[in-house]
């Protein structure tokens, strides 16, 4: 912007009111755009005359200077990016109070136009003015007195609220209607309404808000308080009525206190409402509110309007003053007041600041807390004051660390949170309650109350009490005994003892405790009298006597007794004994008592005699004259007074005063069948008015009569029972009790039902509330233990526990571990202690076989049992499951043999082990065999075992039994050159023999056969020390080597042994050898062989061993065999299906017998001969079976047959094992089961399939599923085996045999595969399964079955070498934890997280093969557990239409006809199912009379225009793959209507009022129903039947009571009593007395009324001024006030509350109470810089005139000053950010760097965070 070339001015002043002020208008700078001319003019506020020239020279001086760079801000971001100049200095305010503007301003730094203003405005000098600085608005326009107008000059007075142009300045001439315009715009600053915060700016009116803020839109609350919640005042309504009597004009309405707003009253009524007002400096005035208008009282505006009934006072406040509000009595007529204000809550809490720190340095605390401060003194007062209000919550005290500063002896914090257990807070701690300072009465005790701090030895040290003031402190004071003490109660007086004249009158007075209770301790000076002269009116026709007559009446009697039963008390007392019996039998005599003066001992309890002068007061008499009757039936000469006196005219009493029934008293309940006494009154015979009832005499007094009343039920209520404990002790728990709804029907027979809630009208009590809601302290809270680390065997289970605390909301704060005082909860713990299930353990792989070319690799099992103690244990191999025969072999493929038959280079021992199994079937003396084989031997044979080995030493030679190292005995010899002899075989030498020669080892295992050609166990000692023996080992893998060396058969065993198909030496044999000895059949060439035995080998055997030779089968010879032999039969068994396998077994034994019988014929010599033999038995292997497997079985079992029919069996193929394939055969014969590897030479594959069953079974095959198609290359063979001619890769597959007849069918499977390339057995169809609790099918199919079922996965692959299964879940691997088993996935129970996509790989080294499964879970069909959504569908499609949900059950649903209704059919399942809509059993679709809509796919159904044809039943029918479910209900239209039924009871029973109304009813179905239902209905007319229109009987009828005679003390109220008769015509007559006393008794036409005491409250004189200080030299003192009657009787405090009671407490003078705050001066601030310098100051209390200290509640009437204050609270320069302490990396563990005291003591370290 340009600056124009000739700057102007011009100013004027004027004078206003005639002196020291001065406006200033001056036209400024002009600045301006060229472009467009815009100009700015500055308005400057009102200045002092001396000060004007000055300014104004100045501002003339100045005004060519260039501006101050300085003076403006620096450019924002914003402006950066804008031709902005940076914005300008604020220029002053335009007001010096009473709110005004300022400005300021900014340049265009482009030669184009910017966007946006060039001047901004806030507010400034937001103060009030004072009174005598007048309207801002009246200044601007005073200030044109002296300028004229139309050549005149006018005194000018604003015009304000102009609602066209409020900020213009317009005023009016003083005293005309002349109203100008003077200026355009007034000043910045002025207020745009007399009643707004809104002002004018540059002429515009800008809202202002409470908070003074341009813009703002803050309002006030009801309370004042600028955007305030309303929770600083409470609103006060009511109600006044008056009751001013003649003797009283006035009375008070209502005070109302200083500060209140918003006040309103109004009167309606003849009276006057008039003001008192007293303001906080004790001002008084009175304001009589005669006219309307406004008024000023008390310094507060008051609008009052008055019309002829009415006035109306409004105060918008704050009341300056209080206010009372009294109404003046102008007419009889009552007036009423309402009124309503917003009284302030002048006591409040006020967060004090923090208290000094508890440690100078090295880490310490401080605490601030609350003080109730009132408003209206600006002073603190005592706590009470603010919990009298619920509003007021009082902060909780906040607590900080200070003081971080290392101590000057080291370098760090002295603990990183000084508050915890080993720190704890300070507390206030109190000394015992001090006795009371009165027994009763009202008495205090008084105790100490002190801070004090517990260090970490447990040591308590008071301290200062600020340390202690975050909580309230305890209290000091209490009252005690604050029951009324005994006092003297009078009752009523005794008629007068004589009927005319002068006589006596008694009465009884007691002493009565608080309790109401018959005792001691009344001061027997204060004691009314009991006896008193009595006046009769009417005169006696007889001397008058000179005294009065002593009365021997009951009065008397009465008086006297209750009078001498007095109790011991702690006061002395005298204490009167029975009187003794009367002197003579008949006359007069005495009777005499002793009476003593005695005191209660009150720590012992006892009772003391004393001195009678001890005892105040008088001694009762302890002698009286008695009267014991006549003497011989004479008379005694006593005169008619003395007579009446003595007797007390008991006999005018008896015949003057009788009993009476007067009706009965009110019913004891008012429903439900209660209770009526008959009232039984003493009464005068003549005068018919009660009396005392003892003047009736006690033994004809009537018996108790009852009725029984209100019978009739009661209604419904609420019954509640009693909250239950709240559910936690703190944070915010929960209570609960029992509310239901019951009617009591009859009490007499305890007949009490339970209803419906709906039944009970009444709003229902809450069931539920909220308890505790108060912050825990800080605990631990452990969370869910997670798995065990194992599932069995003994694991460990973690879970995680944290410091929290439940805070009253019921949210959780974490919190450091220090926080939590009590020990930590353990975070781990065993679990799963349980012996695990036997597995085996598994060695690493062996190397390969071969050095070149195919080899195979092996490993050893054995079978290992988990304890529960977590220690690995070897068990019997029997324990385990079998072992997979490719879990201990493989094979294994290197580089091609360059030179086949390359001699071994190794040199290491060698043992020549025979792989035989040798099993003895005729007695002989002595055998010998070789290490390496099993041996089933009979007791008491000799055996000899040799070692033979190579590049060894035979002495050194070691031998071994199950573990145990063997030396010479009289039973075993252990023989050099490796031999070991047994003598005579017995049950404990079975067991497995260890041959060693240096690395080498060699087994040889020997078991027993016993009686029947059973085996004998080993003795369970021996066996439990072969298991104990590996458990010494902690390490699976140390077991596992041991038992390399110790079983030769883990090492150079067989294959079989490597296989590991039994990890307990020998045992997987024990079946078959078994069977084997069991076997019959045998060849019956050989048995006359048999016969053939050497006679002195008989005779060897004793008797007893004559039965086992029985039991054997008598063989010529001991059977041997290779273990191979026995390992293929083993193998073939376990493929076979488990219920085949026994039948298999015994043709596989018959097999090998018939083999050993061969072997036998063909090379006898080498099968142990009866003879004993010196050479070791050696026997060749068997040679293969020339025919086939079926004939061989099928000729055994027509030899055991006996030729007799074979049963009928379902077919079964035969698995059989075949040589292994050779690559580079050009033929391939292979059998069932095994694999075809198929090669480039190959030219023929022949698969064979023998199947066994009766009918014989028909063979078919297929492959991959389909049926094999025969052509010229693919042939059937006559014997069902299939040849491949040629075979190339389409043939590659898996090929099935089927075997079927009538019984049933069997298959087996054949992999043919392309170079040993992977191959996989799939299955492409679909399995639905919704039954069967198990279910298995290959991979490739589709699976869709229900949850909990067990799936199984069959994964058949091939290959060769043999592939490797493994398996995946959504590309996911599945660990050990899935049961996997040869190639099968084991799924059981499954659920919804099983589905999923399954991958079975097959790999091997010539490559691999992946096929899926897909599961897919099915959720049948079922109601859904939450029925919310469908609930909110159905509310969101008709939101008033009626709706029911359907169930299988069934539901019902009663709609009006013609109406509409949605059917709801709630269904969840997998997939979704499909509904269909039902009605009457017919599909809703084909229904053409239904109107119907299905809506929200199926789940709800619409039926329009319901009528009798839509009524009935509905359903859903709801269906998937899984399952079907159906669901109804049934819809019933139902009609209402009006039924006139019979007449009523008659009103009345007499008379011309008696009516009898028709009943209407409303009817459902013939059945009544509440009169709603047929609110639509035409009700017919009914008209009302006279009834009962005859003469009533005479009755009496009586009038109101009047008023009574006395306020007090027993007054009368009379009423008029006549008897009439009501006519048939309605007129009532009166008629005689006698007719009505004939049917009823006559009411009584006085009564007593107004029976209470006349009492008054009276008072004790003031007592010591010494009570708390509550200003300078200012105490309390007290006075005690008590309730009493008239003649001076204490009552309770209750029997006065009517009265206004006289105040006990009053300010005093005391000297103690002059004292005062003494302060020192402050300290050295502890730092130059930051935010944690402090400085503090001695403050005591002093006595003003000894200048000494004195206990600080002294001075408590006065604000205490602060003894501590923040200093040099400014940033500190150049600080390297660098830790300071040593704890730094436990404050980051801690996460404490977030507070800033941490972060700066910290700065290196928590920089990094």
């Amino acid at each position: 912007m340009a600056l124009l070339a000739e700057p102007w001015y011009s100013a004027f002043l004027v004078r206003i009111l005639g002196s020291t002020w001065c406006l200033l208008f001056v036209a400024g700078q002009v600045f301006g755009d060229q472009n467009d001319g815009l100009v700015f003019l500055r308005e400057f506020p009102l200045v002092r005359r001396e000060d004007f020239y000055e300014d104004f020279l100045s501002d003339l001086m100045n005004s060519d200077k260039t501006e101050d760079p300085s003076s403006r801000t620096t450019r924002s971001e914003e402006d950066r990016d804008t031709l902005w100049d940076a914005w300008g200095s604020w220029s002053e305010c335009s007001r010096t109070c009473g709110g005004g503007a300022s400005y300021s301003l900014r340049r265009c730094l482009g030669s184009k136009s910017c966007e946006g203003r060039n001047i901004r405005y806030r507010t400034c000098s937001n103060v009030d003015c004072p009174p005598e600085a007048g309207d801002f608005r009246a200044q601007q326009c005073s200030a044109h007195n002296d300028v004229k107008h139309h050549g005149q000059f006018y005194e000018w007075l604003p015009v304000s609220n102009d609602p066209d142009n409020p900020c213009s300045l317009k005023c009016q001439a003083k005293g005309t209607a002349l109203i100008v315009e003077l200026a355009p715009k007034v000043l910045d600053g002025t207020r745009c309404y007399t009643e707004s915060l809104d002002m004018c700016i540059s002429g515009l009116c800008q809202m202002v808000g409470c908070d003074h803020q341009l813009g703002s839109n803050a309002k006030e609350d009801n309370c004042g308080v600028c955007s305030g919640d309303g929770s600083t005042c409470r609103l006060v309504r009511g109600q006044y009525k008056s009751q001013l009597s003649a003797p009283k004009l006035d009375d008070t309405v209502v005070a109302i206190p200083y500060g209140s707003r918003h006040v309103l009253l109004i009167l309606r009524g003849p009276d006057h409402l008039y003001l008192e007002t007293k303001t906080l400096q004790g001002a008084k005035g009175e304001n009589s509110l005669s006219s309307t208008g406004t008024f000023l009282v008390g310094n507060s505006s008051a609008d009052f309007q008055k019309s002829l009934d009415k006035e109306t006072l409004k105060m918008a406040g704050p009341l300056t003053a209080d206010f009372i509000v009294k109404i003046r009595n102008s007419e009889p007529i009552n007036s009423t007041v309402q009124f309503i204000f917003y009284q302030p809550i002048i006591h409040r809490w006020r967060e004090t600041d923090f208290f000094p720190c508890s440690a100078t340095c090295g880490g310490g605390y401080q605490l601030t807390s609350a003080e109730c401060y009132d408003l209206r003194s600006n002073r603190v007062v005592a706590d009470q004051y603010c919990n009298y209000y619920p509003e007021n919550i009082k902060p909780k005290p906040k607590l900080q660390e200070c003081n971080l500063d290392p101590c000057p002896a080291s370098d760090g914090y002295k603990q990183i949170m000084p508050y915890d257990l080993y720190h704890p807070l300070p507390r206030w701690e109190a000394t015992p309650w001090t006795a009371c300072s009165s027994s009763c009465g009202g008495g205090i005790q008084s105790r100490t109350v002190s801070c004090v701090e517990e260090d970490i030895q447990g040591h308590m040290t008071s301290v200062e009490e600020w340390k202690c003031m975050y909580r309230p402190k305890t209290p000091i004071v209490q009252p005690c005994n604050i029951f009324d003490c005994p006092k003297w109660l009078a009752q009523e007086w005794s008629p007068c003892t004589v009927t005319c004249g002068q006589g006596l009158r008694y009465r009884v007075v007691l002493c009565i405790d608080h309790r109401g209770m018959h005792t001691g301790g009344c001061s027997p000076k204060t004691k009314p009298h009991i006896k008193e002269e009595c006046i009769i009116p009417t005169p006696c026709y007889k001397p008058k006597e000179k005294l009065p007559v002593e009365a021997r009446g009951p009065w008397y009697k009465q008086a006297q007794e209750l009078e001498e039963g007095a109790s011991v008390s702690e006061e002395p007392s005298f204490i009167p004994e029975a009187w003794s019996a009367c002197t003579v039998t008949c006359g007069v005599g005495t009777q005499v008592r002793i009476v003593k003066c005695q005191v209660l001992l009150s720590f012992s309890q006892s009772v003391a005699d004393l001195p009678v002068d001890e005892c105040e007061g008088p001694k009762p008499a302890s002698q009286r004259a008695c009267y014991a009757g006549p003497c011989n039936g004479e008379v005694p000469e006593l005169n008619q007074g003395e007579t009446d006196g003595l007797l007390g005219g008991l006999q005018d009493f008896d015949e003057l005063y009788d009993w009476e029934y007067e009706g009965f008293t009110k019913c004891s309940e008012s429903c439900g069948g209660g209770v009526q006494e008959a009232v039984v009154s003493c009464l005068n015979k003549q005068t018919r008015e009660p009396a005392d009832e003892n003047l009736c005499v006690t033994s004809r007094r009537p018996p108790k009569l009852l009725k029984a009343c209100s019978l009739d039920p009661c209604p419904s209520r609420w019954e509640i029972g009693k909250w239950s404990p709240c559910s936690l002790t703190c944070g915010v728990g929960l209570q609960t009790r029992d509310v239901f709804c019951s009617q009591i029907r009859s009490r007499e027979m305890n007949e009490t039902v339970i209803l419906a809630d709906d039944l009970c009208r009444q709003h229902k009590p809450s069931t539920v509330q909220a308890c505790n809601r108060f912050d825990c302290p800080p605990a631990w809270y452990p969370a869910q233990w997670q798995p065990c680390s194992r599932t069995c065997g003994g694991g460990v289970q973690k879970r995680e526990v944290l410091c929290k605390q439940r805070m009253a909301d019921g949210s959780f704060l974490e919190l450091p571990e220090t926080f939590c005082s009590t020990s930590k909860l353990a975070s781990q713990q065993a679990c799963k202690r349980d012996d695990c299930p036997s597995e085996w353990l598994l060695s690493d792989w062996s190397e390969c076989s071969t050095s070149c070319g195919e080899g195979t690799q092996t490993r050893s099992a054995i079978c290992r049992k988990v304890l529960k103690t977590g220690v690995s244990a070897v068990v019997n191999s029997s324990l385990c499951p079998p072992l997979p025969f490719s879990s201990s072999i493989r094979p294994c493929m290197l580089a091609a043999c360059a030179r086949p038959g390359r001699p071994s280079t190794k040199h290491n021992p060698h043992i020549t082990a025979a792989r035989k199994i040798y099993i003895q079937t005729p007695r002989q003396r002595k055998l010998h065999f070789v290490v390496g084989g099993f041996a089933y031997l009979l007791p008491k044979t000799a055996v000899v075992l040799r070692c033979p080995t190579r590049r060894f030493r035979k002495p050194l030679i070691t031998w071994e039994k199950d573990g145990q190292h063997l030396i010479s005995s009289a039973h075993v010899t252990v023989a050099p050159f490796g031999f070991l002899k047994i003598h005579r075989l017995k049950p404990s030498d079975a067991g497995v023999y260890t041959c060693s020669a240096g690395p080498a080892r060699e087994q040889f295992v020997i078991k027993l056969i016993g009686g029947n050609q059973k085996l004998v166990a080993r003795p369970m000692s021996l066996r439990s020390e072969e298991e104990a023996l590996p458990v010494r080992k902690a390490n699976p893998k140390e077991v596992l080597q041991t038992h390399k060396h110790q079983n030769g058969i883990f090492s150079n065993g067989s294959k079989a042994e490597k296989r590991g198909l039994a990890a307990d030496p020998g045992s997987h044999y024990d079946d078959l050898v078994s069977r084997l000895l069991e076997q019959g059949g045998w060849p019956g060439e050989l048995l006359a062989s048999w016969e053939v035995q050497d006679s002195t080998e008989r005779n060897i055997s004793s008797e007893e061993e004559q039965n086992t030779e029985q039991a054997l089968m008598h063989l010529p010879f001991t059977i041997v065999t290779e273990q191979q032999r026995l390992d293929d039969i083993l193998r073939n068994l376990s493929q076979q299906p488990e219920e085949l396998r026994d039948v298999y077994s015994k043709h596989l034994v018959a097999q090998l017998a018939q083999e050993i019988f061969r072997s036998h014929i063909e090379h006898p010599d080498t099968l142990l001969k009866p003879s004993e033999q010196r050479i070791p038995p050696v026997a060749i292997p068997p040679r293969k079976p020339v025919s086939s497997f079926t004939s061989l079985v099928r000729t055994s079992a027509g030899e055991a047959g006996g030729g007799s029919r074979r049963p009928h069996r379902k077919p079964t193929i035969l698995r059989k094992i075949s040589a292994a394939q050779q690559l580079s055969a050009s033929e391939v014969v292979t059998h069932l089961g095994q694999t075809v590897a198929l090669a480039s030479g190959t030219l023929s594959v022949l698969l064979h399939c023998e199947a066994i069953g009766n009918p014989r079974p028909t063979i078919s095959w297929a492959r991959n599923g389909e049926e094999v198609q025969f052509s010229d290359r693919i042939l059937l063979q006559p014997d069902d085996s299939l040849q491949i001619l040629a075979p190339v890769e389409a043939d590659v597959g898996f090929y099935t045999c089927n075997a079927t007849n009538a019984l049933g069918y069997d298959s087996v499977s054949i992999a043919v595969t392309l170079a040993g390339k992977p191959l996989v057995k799939t299955s492409r169809m679909t399995v639905i399964n919704t039954k069967e609790p198990a279910i298995t099918v290959d991979i490739g199919s589709t699976v869709k079955t229900v949850q909990g079922v067990n799936v199984t996965i069959n994964c058949q692959v091939a290959g060769v070498p043999e592939a490797e299964v493994t398996w995946f879940k959504n590309k996911s691997k599945l660990g050990s934890s899935h049961h996997l088993h040869e190639g099968s996935l084991l799924l059981t129970d499954v659920s919804s997280s099983d589905q999923g996509l399954y991958f079975c790989r097959a790999a091997n080294v010539h490559g691999e093969l992946t096929e899926n499964t897909q599961l897919l879970i099915l959720d049948p069909p079922q109601v859904p557990t939450q029925l919310e959504d469908i609930r909110a569908l159905l509310s969101a499609t008709g939101p008033n239409l009626p709706s029911v949900l359907m169930s299988p059950l069934g539901t019902q649903l009663v709609l009006d006809p013609g109406k509409s209704a949605l059917l709801g059919c709630p269904i969840k399942g997998h997939p979704t199912p499909n509904i269909t809509w039902f009605h009457g059993g017919r599909s809703v679709a084909t229904i053409t009379r239904l109107t119907h809509h299905i809506l929200a796919a199926g789940q709800i159904l619409q039926v329009a225009n319901l009528n009798g044809e839509s009524q009935g039943e509905f359903s859903c029918l709801a269906q998937n793959e899984a399952g079907v479910l159906v669901q109804k209900a049934s819809l019933i239209i139902q009609d209402y209507w009006w039924s006139v039924d019979r007449l009523a009871t008659c009103s009345a029973s007499c008379g011309n009022r008696g009516i009898q109304q028709p009943r209407l009813r409303c009817l459902l179905n013939s059945t009544e129903v509440s009169p709603s239902h047929c609110a639509g209905k035409v009700r017919p007319a009914v008209h009302p039947v006279p009834c009962n229109r005859r003469d009533c009987p005479s009755r009496w009828m009586v009038t109101s009571w009047s008023a009574c005679t006395r306020s007090c003390g027993g007054g009368i109220q009379t009423r008029r009593v006549t008897c009439q008769k009501l006519k048939a015509s309605g007129i009532s007559t009166p008629v005689s007395n006698d007719m009505c006393t004939q049917l009823a008794k006559r009411p009584v036409d006085t009564q007593a009324c107004n029976q209470q005491l006349c009492v008054e409250w009276a008072f004790s004189s003031w007592g010591q001024c010494n009570g708390p200080c509550i200003g300078p030299r200012l105490a309390v003192q007290h006075r005690q006030v008590f309730c009493q009657t008239l003649d001076g009787v204490a009552l309770p405090s209750e029997q006065c509350s009517a009265l206004p009671r006289p105040v006990s407490t009053q300010n005093c003078w005391s000297e103690a109470c002059s004292v005062h705050w003494r302060v020192s001066l402050w300290t050295l601030c502890t730092a130059t810089c930051g935010n944690y310098g402090f400085q503090s100051r001695r403050v005591e209390c002093v006595h003003a005139r000894t200048n000494k200290a004195v206990p600080e509640h002294l001075c408590s009437w006065g604000p205490r000053p602060a003894n501590w204050q923040r200093c040099n609270i400014t940033p500190c320069e150049n600080m390297e950010c660098r830790d300071t302490t040593r704890y730094c990396e436990k404050v980051k563990q801690l996460k404490l760097c977030q507070l800033s005291q941490f972060k700066s003591r910290c700065c290196g370290t928590c920089g990094k965070v």
